[in-house]
Order: structure tokens, then sequence, then C-alpha cells
């Protein structure tokens, strides 16, 4: 394989994914997913992160390429879910004179996933490694997304070793740098990633970025994804809008329907959103929609309108599963409305405004319940539904 020297002294030794269908056994891959990892050649070598075990010999031989029998001194350690840290084990067996370096929660980590105890360097908060010409800086950030998360900084070189943070979906076709890459659906997928994976910790996101924004960074090597130079800005730019939660004007709407009759109200709102000049509308039927896509459109537009059958006298099962993982992300500023249907007692869109009142959202206009059939007074109160939120949005 040939292996990108991505500054003088840094080399990508990652791998890309194209087999694996769920992420986390959750989040659909249509353009898969790379696992970073690089390593830092000085008068010590150190090797920033590992693979999914899956590609620990495909790991091994890009490793090979670049040391040519050299030794590893020293594996870091920024974060330890087990797309990069599974390899680890693999690793000591064929350098068993590694150290690896992590801070006390990494460390805890270790033993108990690889019983690993031996030949470790527990730092600290600011504390440094000295590689000879280079040094490692290592900086805390918690809950971005687990609780060990650390970032590596060279100064030296200006470069960021950022873990999972700045991470897309989407394997590195050929390029390794964002100036060698078409980037054109890395964004959304660094949005439908940001939504997925660390949607729920937009304050530990924030502290971090602030804790960050002080360094001088000229490339940010996340564990996903490109490596970003030339569009740092804009990177930086996309996590910050989505910690704070921040969205676009557009409406989000996404409903569950048995036969068809709910449906017809979805598309009833949407075609007369779209009269009112709306132009960014997004429609999930949420029983084939892909909820990592619905998760990222909610993220990344201002407005949801939610609409669900009721179903044994509770939320259409998708519906609820939607709400459940808005809650858990804890989004906490939305415009919002919701429909519904029923046949003899109504349930459905009294619990979704319950959620959206609980989430503290701003609720536009009375919801629209149907018994029933559709028809053209349900009709007329799509319509006012449509036009309420259309308005809010001038």
């Amino acid at each position: 394989m040939y292996i990108t020297e991505i500054k003088q002294g840094i080399h990508y030794v990652g791998v890309n994914d194209r087999t694996k269908h769920r992420f986390e056994g959750l989040w659909s891959l249509p353009y898969g997913v790379s696992y970073n990892s690089y390593l830092v050649v000085d008068d010590k070598v150190a090797l920033i992160d590992t693979v999914d075990e899956a590609f620990a010999s495909r790991f091994m031989s890009n490793i090979d390429e670049v040391l040519q029998g050299r030794e590893i001194d020293y594996l870091v350690v920024n974060h330890m879910e087990a797309d990069h840290s599974a390899a680890m084990a693999t690793l000591r067996m064929r350098y068993p004179r590694m150290q690896i370096v992590g801070n006390a929660k990494t460390l805890q980590m270790i033993e108990g996933f690889y019983g690993i105890t031996d030949n470790t360097l527990c730092i600290k908060e600011g504390e440094s490694l000295s590689l000879g010409g280079r040094t490692l800086q290592f900086y805390m950030a918690p809950m971005v997304h687990w609780p060990e998360v650390m970032v590596t900084y060279c100064p030296e070189q200006r470069v960021l070793f950022s873990a999972d943070a700045f991470g897309t979906f989407g394997t590195l076709d050929g390029g390794i740098l964002d100036t060698q890459l078409a980037l054109n659906h890395f964004w959304d997928e660094m949005v439908r990633y940001y939504a997925c994976i660390v949607g729920k910790y937009g304050k530990p996101v924030q502290a971090a970025l602030k804790k960050l924004g002080g360094l001088d960074i000229e490339m940010i090597c996340s564990t996903h994804g490109p490596v970003w130079t030339r569009d740092i800005a804009k990177v930086i730019s996309i996590y910050d809008r989505l910690s704070r939660y921040q969205a676009e004007p557009g409406v989000v709407i996404a409903y569950g329907s048995m036969y068809g009759n709910t449906e017809q109200m979805a598309e009833r709102i949407a075609r007369t959103l779209a009269a009112c000049g709306v132009g960014r509308i997004r429609l999930h039927n949420l029983s084939s929609a892909d909820m990592s896509v619905v998760l990222r459109d909610i993220f990344d537009y201002d407005t949801l309108i939610v609409g669900s059958p009721t179903y044994n006298g509770e939320l259409f099962p998708e519906v609820e599963s939607l709400l459940s993982k808005i809650v858990a992300r804890g989004i906490p500023q939305r415009r919002f409305a919701a429909f519904g249907s029923f046949c003899w007692a109504g349930a459905a869109v009294k619990r979704i405004v319950d959620t959206a009142e609980r989430l503290g959202w701003t609720v536009l206009c009375p919801a629209v319940e149907m018994k029933q059939g559709y028809s053209p007074s349900v009709e007329q109160q799509c319509d006012e539904l449509a036009r309420s939120v259309a308005a809010d949005m001038q």
C-alpha cells in the first residue's frame, strides 16, 4: 500500500472499511468509513491511536512499510472506542517494549478491555512528551464523546490529533488530505456523524473548542475522514454551530403512516409550505427512512414537524423511536408543529406535543388531529398548520 507522509515525519497509516454495514451496529455507512492512525517519526516513534481489529493485519503492514524494522516507542491512546483501540493487543505483542500513553481513565479502560497494566505512562492535562525534535502535548476533552477522550498537539508542526472530533463517515478514496479529495459528500457525512455519535454532548464540545481555541493549528488529524488543512476554519465552524444546536432555516417533516392517511397529511403540509415560499423541506417516512439521515436533517434545520397515527393506544413505533433519539440528544431549541390520526381513540398527537413541550421547544400552532379518513376539512387544517409555520419563518 502507498503510505502518505502528510507532513514531514508524520505518516498516515490508517485503513478504509468498505464492508461494514452499520457503524456501532446502528448507523448506515453508504460511503463506508475510515479508521485513521498516524505515526510520528523522530528520535522516538509515536503511534497515535490504532484501528478496528478486523484490519489489524493491514494496519501492521502499513506501519512496517514506514518503519522498516524500527520499534514503536509510544502508543498514544486518544480514544478507547474499539474502532480506535482494538489493535492494541496485537501491537503490544509485536512491540513488547512499546509504552502505552493515556490519562487515568484511559489506562483503567485499557486494563478492563485488554488486560494490559504494564509499561504504561499516565499523563495529565497540559503535560508533554518529547520525541526528540518534536513534542506531543496532551489536552483532555472528556465526553467528546467518551469520558477518557483527549487530544494530542504537536506544536513544532502545528498538528492536532483530535480523536473523533471533526470526524466524518466515508472512506478516503485515494487522497488523505482535504486538498486531495472530492469533499461534497463529506460535509453531509460530517453533520450525520455528529448528529448520531456526538450530538448529545454539545456542552463538552463547546468546552473543548474553547480550550483548543488558542492553539495554532495547520492540520487536524481526526480518527475518521479527511485530514483537514485547507478547510480547518469551515470544519471548526460546523462543529461550533452543531454543538450550540444552531440550525439553518428549513423544515423537516418526519412521520409514520400505516395505510397512507397520515402520509397524505404530511404531503399536503409539505406542498403548502412550498407554496408559501419555504424552499428547504425534507420529508421522511419513518417506516423506511434512514434514521441517521433524519437526525442529520434535524440538526441541520431549525423546524421540525412530526406526525403519527395512534397505534395500539400509543405512538407509532418508529415515531416513538425518533422522539426518544431526539430526547437522548437533548436538542434544546427547535420550532415545532405536530399532526396525526386515529380511528376510535386518539393518543399520538398529545404524546408528540408533550415531548416537544418537555424539551422546551416552541410549538408554533395547534396540532392537527384527523379522525379516520382524509377529508377537505383535514386538508384545510393542514394548510393552516403549514401557513402558520411558514409565517413564523419570515
